[in-house]
């Protein structure tokens, strides 16, 4: 049934293909521990106990709280597909709570660090420096996520209605607004591109290697630690810091919140709202400074 329900999430629900393989691998991981604890060969049949004796198990073995919850939500996927399929009548994870996660504000560049960061200066003229920069430029004046900046196309984005394009998480697609900076820099990029690539289709992707490829994860990761090192105080430098600067700025300029859910692909409202924490902080030193009986 593990096949089946790997099928459920890659062709129904349509999650993405990193999710898909995550949960393969929890369930993979919990079949070995209850064949080994409990000589459990079918973790259909398994029992709320033999799930909670995995939870500790791994709790004991330092995994994070964000990881267990992870794989405790994994558990609750699969059973609650085996209840519909009726391969089972009672769910063993129905009384499984999820760990208490300490919440963390996420982290953001100050507007005067992304400002440096952003400098035209900084980037070499040629087509790694030029294209580095529209790596930069693109995560943090659209907000997009990894995964789909490295899967956009020339074909995604309008310059003549200056937005683009953008295929989300479970395929959902939204259109992000080009502010005109971004929508002349793209037409410099695209320059460079064709200089070394000498035609961009509509079917190219937008972000490549040195050698016209598709770009990964691992490449963006390396550009965005490499801009951020020169100038950021920040302790995370990974492209998921510019998208929470994105937002953050959006809302500490006075951005309505349902406005920059829609922008950055939230499902629902209380994603969001994590940002509002950072904004508070901005208007409570504000209040401080300025009010006279503060």
């Amino acid at each position: 049934m593990v096949d089946s329900f790997i099928n459920y999430l890659e062709f129904e629900k349509k999650s993405s293909p990193h999710t898909v393989l995550a949960y393969q691998k929890d369930l993979e991981q919990f079949h070995e521990f209850v064949l080994t604890a409990f000589e459990r060969e079918d973790i259909s049949q398994t029992d709320h106990s033999e799930i909670r004796a995995w939870v500790i198990d791994l709790v004991e073995n330092g995994l994070s709280t964000t990881s267990v919850n992870r794989k405790i939500a994994t558990l609750r996927s699969y059973f609650k597909f085996l209840l519909r399929s009726r391969v089972i009548s009672k769910d063993p994870t129905y009384k499984l709570k999820s760990l208490k996660n300490p919440k963390k504000l996420p982290e953001f560049l100050q507007e005067n660090t992304i400002s440096s960061v952003l400098e035209e200066s900084v980037y070499e003229p040629n087509f790694e420096g030029q294209r580095d920069r529209m790596v930069m430029e693109f995560l943090y004046l659209t907000g997009v996520r990894l995964s789909e900046l490295t899967g956009l196309k020339w074909g995604d984005i309008n310059l003549q209605e200056s937005v683009v394009k953008v295929l989300g998480k479970r395929k959902k697609e939204r259109i992000i607004p080009l502010t005109n900076g971004l929508s002349r820099n793209i037409i410099l990029y695209k320059k460079v591109f064709e200089e070394r690539f000498l035609k961009v289709a509509q079917s190219d992707y937008f972000i490549v290697t040195n050698h016209g490829k598709q770009s990964y994860s691992m490449m963006i990761y390396r550009v965005v630690r490499h801009y951020l090192d020169l100038f950021a105080q920040t302790s995370k430098r990974s492209p998921h810091v510019l998208r929470h600067t994105f937002a953050t700025h959006l809302l500490n300029k006075g951005a309505d919140l349902n406005a920059v859910k829609d922008l950055l692909g939230h499902a629902n409202l209380a994603a969001t709202q994590v940002y509002t924490h950072n904004s508070l902080e901005k208007l409570k030193a504000v209040f401080e400074q300025a009010h006279p009986k503060a």
